[in-house]
């Protein structure tokens, strides 16, 4: 199973470079994945690519990794080289089965990801101290809501592959730049939902 070979401890390069995100979006039968690579820190974008797909696998909800994780991949594919660590717009850890997107993508691709997801899916949350709070289940932290801008709603960060949560909440906050989500998944959705617009 997945789950189970996720890595949830840092296992990153000794110096972070390029950081990625990915995003998909929608129109009729087809699926549009992008995948954007940025400079870090001045999250430049270096590069990005998008794939477009047929859709095969229907909307379940919980199981929408198996949907996404195809057109994302190919996108992945499109771009020149990979990131350090990839922001997944969606679930890692902090999902019933503990194998969210970010967590299937990091698995597969054997790269560090991170979680970043704009709705709680699943657990309750612990105190906030400072700009966070654990997320629960039972007595099990599977991800955090991090509040990355001031007057707004938090963001729900979790392990993906290969990266601890505290390093996941650091990695996320240095990469918000003006915007409620980090600057990777921001792009890539923008777009995303361009594209979607045109077509492809």
């Amino acid at each position: 199973m997945l789950a189970t070979r996720v890595i949830e401890r840092d296992e990153l390069p000794s110096e972070i470079r390029l950081v990625g995100g990915v995003d998909i979006s929608y129109k009729d039968d087809k699926a549009y994945g992008v995948a954007v690579l940025l400079d870090f820190p001045s999250l430049t974008v270096i590069e990005y690519a998008v794939s477009s797909i047929k859709v095969k696998f229907p909307y379940v909800p919980t199981l929408l990794a198996f949907r996404e994780v195809g057109p994302i991949i190919a996108a992945i594919k499109r771009l020149g080289r990979l990131p350090d660590v990839l922001f997944v717009d969606g679930q890692g850890r902090a999902h019933p089965y503990r194998l969210g997107l970010a967590c299937h993508l990091g698995v597969v691709l054997d790269i560090p990801t991170i979680g970043v997801a704009k709705k709680k899916l699943c657990g309750r949350l612990g105190e906030f101290k400072d700009n966070w709070a654990p997320l629960l289940d039972d007595n099990e932290i599977i991800g955090a809501a991090v509040v990355t801008m001031k007057g707004h709603k938090p963001i729900y960060v979790s392990i993906g592959h290969k990266v601890s949560l505290k390093t996941a909440i650091e990695l996320t906050l240095k990469c918000c730049k003006g915007h409620k989500l980090p600057e990777p998944t921001h792009i890539a959705h923008v777009i995303a939902t361009r594209t979607r617009r045109m077509g492809l």
